[in-house]
């Protein structure tokens, strides 16, 4: 008498355990989703096929191995298939091309940053501040070129590398960013131009790149592939500098003006001091007295301040 009740039970139990876990997952991976169902689905084409080629020598029906072995044996390939997709999942997407929603939503699209926009570090400051909803990629062939700046024997060049690996390293350290570090999926064009295999991977992905480079946003127009340039959104931003404030340059070359001298930041933005050509090789404390914003980077116009001399 109590089965009719049991089953019940049951059926109102299960419904409501599986709409509880349903909820509990707020946010939802379409990767992780489908790396999980072809995990298992190949698990249980594996788990078929090998007892197939073990009926010949299992024991009869009706003895303990033959009832529990397809069962553990199948638990155990579906788990390791599913965990070897989820680990590699990243790869996975473009060794199978299986069918991914493409959302007409261009803050959905995918984000390449190049070598430029990862040394210049506002990048972080943007993406932290949630300016981008979509995920950040950075090509693996970008991390090589950082790393070979960064062994540079010239001075400026390893300063840049060295931010550019430090601005990546405080990206993926980030818990609001989701960042992803992917190959190629053409090894063929090793040998190419860091910015046309950027635009290809771009394209591949049916993403955008993130840059201050002005040659690689012109190569990206020829291939229309979308492109976000930090300097121009830097000119509608709030400058980093404004006329009164203080800060240290070192000074490097003279600058094309009478009695100038340019220095650089850590970040590369150029520093032109009025009548400091004799510090030339010097850190010197300036005072702002302008900026300039364009496409092709910041300016900062600055004189020395007499008190520090």
């Amino acid at each position: 008498m109590w089965v009719p009740g049991a089953v019940l039970v049951g059926m109102i139990a299960l419904p409501m355990l599986v709409i509880a876990v349903d909820s509990s997952i707020r946010k939802k991976n379409l990767t992780v989703i489908t790396a999980v169902y072809f995990g298992l689905l190949v698990g249980v084409f594996l788990n078929y096929v090998a007892i197939l080629a073990l009926t010949p020598i299992l024991p009869k029906s009706g003895s303990p191995v033959a009832d529990w072995l397809p069962l553990i044996l199948g638990m155990l390939l579906c788990y390791i298939c599913t965990s070897l997709l989820l680990q590699t999942r990243n790869d996975f997407r473009f060794l199978i091309p299986y069918v991914e929603f493409v959302r007409d939503v261009q803050g959905l699209r995918p984000n390449l940053l190049d070598s430029s926009a990862i040394i210049d570090g506002r990048i972080a400051d943007l993406a932290e501040a949630g300016v981008f909803e979509s995920r950040l990629v950075v090509p693996t062939f970008i991390i090589d070129e950082l790393q070979a700046a960064a062994d540079s024997s010239d001075k400026q060049r390893r300063l840049r590398g060295r931010r550019g690996l430090d601005v990546l390293g405080r990206l993926q350290a980030s818990k609001r960013l989701n960042i992803e570090v992917l190959s190629p999926h053409d090894q063929a064009d090793a040998t190419a131009a860091s910015e046309s295999r950027v635009v290809s991977m771009a394209k591949l992905l049916a993403g955008r790149i993130i840059t201050n480079d002005a040659n690689l946003v012109k190569i990206a127009e020829v291939f229309s592939v979308p492109t976000i340039n930090v300097n121009d959104v830097a000119i509608a931003l709030q400058s980093a500098f404004v006329a009164g404030d203080f800060f240290d340059v070192r000074l490097s070359k003279p600058g094309e003006g009478p009695g100038q001298a340019v220095g650089y930041l850590d970040d590369g933005t150029m520093v032109v001091v009025e009548s400091a050509r004799d510090q030339i090789g010097r850190s010197v404390h300036v005072s702002v007295t302008s900026t300039l914003q364009t496409s092709a980077g910041r300016l900062v116009f600055a004189k020395p301040e007499e008190s520090r001399l």
